[in-house]
């Protein structure tokens, strides 16, 4: 079992060698677009992230050619600036993070939890589709059969996208039937009124009603759709049939 580790996970592939091919994929044209996109101006939440244009497909092909790249390896390509690295770098981790524990490997999964948590703490997860693209399957994926408490802890932390992770982290147990640390946290969010907190919280209960219970989802909103912002109810009602949804969205109004 260590052999076939150390082989998995060796030496010879380097974050160099990722971004070297995912900086030959880029596109000027799609880059600037993806900086209006992802809100990079001044005092915008991604501010002063940087693209070269590289379709998600494309880093999701580029990750698998080095779905091996060590942590240390994987640390350098986090510390970019390029958007693109970081969330390949996610991408890479995600993927290690399910053969660890396929294979029943805590060692190695551990070892990637602790840098992810690391890297985020470090402000390297820091846009929405890095920590969707990572937080269910390595934070989350990790958490299932442990105790919780490391998502209260984010949940509290002032800092938007760790917020954020612990939120869609909930993801994994929603996908496993479970909605209680879902809805524990959602609870709290209400309180918060950054717009991708809002969204990942109603994100998060609509998939509560469709994936666990939909009496789940109905039994939240009727202790909180009348306190609850409007984009969080907006995206938690969405599947909703039309008359529920004007009756949850007048409960708010009055």
């Amino acid at each position: 079992m260590i052999v076939l580790r150390r082989r998995r996970y060796g030496v010879g592939v380097t974050a160099r060698a990722v971004m070297n091919e995912l900086d030959a994929l880029g596109d000027r044209h799609r880059a600037e677009s993806a900086a209006g996109f992802f809100k990079t101006g001044p005092g915008q939440y991604g501010e002063g992230d940087e693209f070269i244009g590289v379709p998600v497909p494309q880093q999701r092909m580029v990750a698998r050619t080095h779905r091996d790249l060590p942590v240390s390896e994987l640390d350098r390509l986090i510390a970019s600036p390029i958007h693109e690295h970081r969330l390949t770098a996610v991408l890479i981790a995600a993927d290690q993070m399910t053969r660890a524990t396929r294979h029943g490997d805590d060692e190695t999964a551990a070892r990637i939890v602790d840098w992810y948590l690391a890297a985020a703490r470090r402000g390297r997860v820091n846009n929405w589709d890095i920590v969707d693209a990572s937080a269910a399957p390595i934070v989350g994926q990790w958490l299932l059969d442990r105790p919780r408490d490391l998502l209260t802890e984010l949940a509290g932390v002032d800092d938007l996208w760790l917020r954020r992770i612990a939120m869609v982290a909930t993801h994994a147990f929603i996908r496993a039937g479970d909605a209680s640390t879902t809805l524990e946290l959602a609870v709290r969010y209400l309180a918060y009124r950054e717009d991708l907190l809002q969204k990942a919280t109603g994100w998060m209960l609509r998939e509560v009603g469709k994936r666990v219970d939909p009496a789940l989802l109905v039994a939240f909103l009727d202790a909180h759709a009348a306190g609850m912002p409007a984009t969080m109810l907006g995206y938690a009602i969405e599947h909703l049939p039309a008359e529920t949804r004007r009756h949850y969205r007048a409960l708010r109004r009055r």
